[in-house]
């Protein structure tokens, strides 16, 4: 079988256009996924999952009110971790408008997808991240008297951003891989198009092999943006 050139340079025009939407779905995805993971893993490192004596006496309601808080983010996380994202896209896109009485478009819904379930898996490296900063910290910081927010973001947080960089370098990847899953409720994303490409010329190794450096070349990139800042920020 003879390797044609011309095939790949004729399907550059449609698969420029789907890496355009898969580049569009991923970043929207992962802003909304890293805002939902920080949330979610404050939370689940900070909140804790049973009422205390001393904030029910003080606080009943809030005292009350943060354990349940903290049992809602572990339930959302397990759901959305246990559960394939083919799973999640096809409920959100065909189940949800029939529930809610509601159209969903396949762009939005890929994105929203994309949203919850990198959300889950940012929130547990976001936890894992903040656990691992030494107390001692923490009580300096109530030393200096300083409110929990602050000590949360001047101490703790650049500490835990150091060692949160590789875990979503790698969350980045995978969500960016992930994005073609969404061919199943076809989002014209660039595996979507190679897809309709072959079919029409029927030049398979040219179409996915096109396709397929594509995708390395985007890995490649954020794998050097990934190096690029664990150099500045000095990480071994």
């Amino acid at each position: 079988m003879d390797f044609e050139w011309s095939a790949v340079w004729e399907a550059m025009p449609v698969l420029w256009q789907g890496t355009q939407m898969t580049i569009k779905i991923t970043l929207f995805g992962l802003v909304g996924g890293m805002a939902l993971g920080v949330l979610l893993g404050v939370i689940r490192a900070y909140v804790p999952a049973w009422p205390r004596r001393e904030a029910l006496r003080h606080r009943p309601v809030s005292g009350l009110l943060l354990p349940v808080l903290s049992w809602l983010a572990q339930g959302f996380i397990l759901l959305i971790r246990g559960t394939p994202m083919v799973v999640q896209v096809m409920f959100i896109y065909f189940a949800l408008p029939l529930l809610a009485n509601l159209k969903i478009e396949g762009e939005i819904a890929a994105t929203a997808t994309l949203i919850i379930n990198s959300g889950a898996y940012i929130a547990e490296i976001v936890r894992g991240a903040l656990q691992s900063v030494p107390k001692g910290l923490y009580e300096a910081g109530l030393a200096m008297g300083l409110p929990f927010h602050k000590i949360l973001s001047r101490i703790i947080a650049p500490v835990a951003f150091r060692r949160m960089i590789p875990p979503l370098g790698n969350q980045c990847i995978i969500s960016l891989k992930d994005s073609s899953l969404f061919i199943v409720i076809g989002v014209a994303e660039l595996t979507r198009q190679g897809q309709e490409i072959m079919a029409a010329n029927f030049r398979a190794v040219e179409t996915w092999g096109a396709v397929a450096i594509i995708y390395l070349i985007l890995t490649g990139c954020i794998a050097l943006a990934l190096k690029t800042m664990e150099h500045r920020m000095r990480i071994a």
